[in-house]
């Protein structure tokens, strides 16, 4: 086809198309859209979507490597928070992102590499020699030195040797290495994006790596990373080395240098009591449970293994205590959970509001409220006849029955049947508000609070790790809350009721519901505002909202989950 006819077409296909999203090519790339690509043709070039750069060794006249058809190299894929593979937030961009250049002493001086001469006290100079082809630069007044092979750290010295043997001793020189090598690296295997990254030959593995968005944590292996030249192998790199100890071979690459990233070997998932909970790479066909807790660091508070066997439909389970493990054999797909499988000789229990005493008690496991209130130095203003408990067990379980009523709500919005069209029309509207309501409950943190106060057999409740016990104090104060024009605090009196509270506080709102206010009592109990007015000092009343709904069904529920809400965790929350 023409030249001219070809461009037309192109440049028509991109004024009909537009700049569409980027496609995704089968190894995860981006591909380019269809304006790109007219203006690639436009410039003769036309290169597949999602090429990084040009083959090797094709340099422009100038002896430079040629341009890449992208001009900046693709950046990082992000990590991957939600997944268990051990040195899954390894690749995030870190490595890849350009920096002043270190040069080790033992980097080896090759071709391209560009050399910082200084000259002075007799013969000045201040110039950057390259390396050329033959590995050589030539020095002023003494001419070619052959510095292909040299360490970094060799440099100095042999510079100066070659330079005296011209100059007199008093003539000082000083040479450094200015800049590495440009390199040119393919990155493939169980990569993200497998390609050609630029470089140079001081930059680490990890950076061309970063370049290429990481290792596949789907399929990539961290413990067989293999550099290869010119088809023999010069390194294999084993990544955990690195995210274990920090080591990492120094490795200088070259101009086609390939990095291959090999497939995923055997994995065993560890959970409990370990610091690295990940999931874990290991060659060969099995491990031993020693080898996997060099990788998981099991927690001190571990006592006990458990190991669940990858074993088809039926799963075989072993049970056995950490030091009488040693030899254990696990194979690729099992799973390992260390636990705890001992009584906690002590438990902490924090004591917090009006009180002189500590505000941190250790208790022998199987300790009792009473044991707790007899160490507690209260004071004058101390409500003992309204303690507070809050348990992290009883916050659990509200949530977890919050979650399930609202689950249910959401299951009955959903499934719902409309008899006409116009029906339809309205319980999508109403189902839309409904869900978006179901979100914002969803997010309500109970207080977990247990009803202590009133139980005759209080002090003997046993106390449980992480309890908070709460000594109100007697502010004289009444909180009211919810749907009323001014929330607020009010002084309480005796001879206000429920109503008269409301009252001071502006009023109910349009939105209020004057049937359906609950009185939250300090020690946890409640009562229903609108059959018992009275109201004790520390009180907080919660007027909740009205709720307009054409399904009576979904109205009962929603009322249920409002007085749920309010019980659990003192909280209007509007419709």
């Amino acid at each position: 086809m023409p030249r001219p006819l070809f461009l037309a077409l192109a440049l028509f296909l991109a004024a009909c198309l537009g700049t569409v999203a980027p496609a995704r090519a089968a190894d995860g790339t981006a591909g380019i859209s269809m304006a790109e690509y007219a203006a690639l043709a436009a410039q003769g070039g036309v290169a597949p979507p999602g090429a990084t750069g040009m083959s090797p060794g094709a340099n422009d006249a100038a002896g430079e490597p040629a341009p890449s058809v992208a001009a900046a190299q693709p950046a990082a894929l992000p990590p991957q928070p939600d997944s268990d593979v051990f040195g899954a937030r390894l690749f995030t961009g870190a490595f890849s992102r350009p920096g002043a250049a270190a040069f080790n002493a033992s980097h080896v001086i090759g071709t391209g590499d560009r050399i910082h001469l200084r000259i002075w006290n007799g013969y000045n100079a201040d110039v950057v020699l390259t390396v050329d082809a033959a590995g050589n630069v030539v020095l002023p007044e003494a001419g070619p030195l052959r510095l292909q092979g040299v360490t970094n750290g060799a440099l100095q010295e042999t510079v100066a040797a070659a330079l005296r043997r011209v100059f007199a001793q008093r003539v000082s020189v000083y040479a450094s290495l200015a800049a590495a090598q440009p390199v040119r690296v393919y990155v493939t295997g169980a990569v993200a994006r497998p390609g050609l990254y630029d470089g140079t030959s001081g930059d680490s593995v990890l950076r061309y790596l970063d370049q290429a968005g990481g290792i596949d944590l789907d399929r990539g292996s961290f413990l067989d990373v293999t550099v290869r030249r010119d088809g023999r192998v010069l390194a294999v790199l084993n990544l955990y080395d690195f995210l274990l100890r920090g080591d990492l071979p120094l490795r200088q690459l070259d101009n086609g240098d390939v990095i291959v990233v090999a497939p995923r070997q055997h994995t065993v998932r560890v959970s409990g009591l370990a610091e690295n909970a990940n999931r874990f790479e290991f060659p060969g066909d099995a491990i031993t449970l020693d080898d996997l807790a060099a990788l998981a660091r099991p927690l001190p508070a571990a006592t006990h293994v458990r190991v669940v066997r990858n074993t088809g439909t039926v799963r075989n389970v072993d049970y056995v205590a950490i030091g009488a493990a040693t030899g254990l054999t696990l194979a690729d797909g099992d799973e390992v959970e260390y636990t705890a499988d001992k009584r906690p000789g002590t438990i902490t229990v924090r004591v917090e509001g009006e009180h002189a005493g500590a505000q941190e008690f250790v208790l022998p496991y199987g300790s009792r409220l009473g044991d707790l209130l007899a160490r507690i130095a209260f004071t004058p203003q101390s409500d003992v006849d309204s303690l507070q408990l809050f348990r992290l067990s009883v916050k659990a379980r509200q949530k977890l029955l919050l979650g399930t009523a609202l689950h249910s709500l959401e299951s009955s919005v959903l499934t719902a049947r409309s008899a006409t069209p116009e029906e339809a029309q309205v319980r999508k509207a109403e189902a839309a508000l409904v869900l978006q309501w179901v979100e914002r409950a969803r997010r309500i943190e109970p207080t977990g609070q247990a009803l202590i106060a009133r139980s005759a057999s209080r002090d003997q409740l046993l106390l449980e790790n992480g309890d908070i016990l709460r000594v109100p104090v007697k502010d004289g104060l009444v909180i009211v809350n919810g749907e009323v024009l001014f929330p607020n605090a009010v002084a309480f009196d005796a001879s206000m009721q429920v109503e008269d509270y409301i009252g001071q506080a502006g009023g109910y709102t349009q939105n209020g519901d004057a049937a359906r206010v609950v009185v939250a009592h300090r020690d946890g109990s409640f009562s229903d505002g609108r059959r018992d007015g009275t109201v004790r000092a520390g009180d907080e009343i919660l007027v909740l909202p009205r709720v307009d709904m054409k399904t009576r069904q979904f109205a009962k529920d929603v009322f249920q989950i409002l007085y749920q809400i309010a019980i659990a965790a003192k909280v209007v929350l509007g419709l």
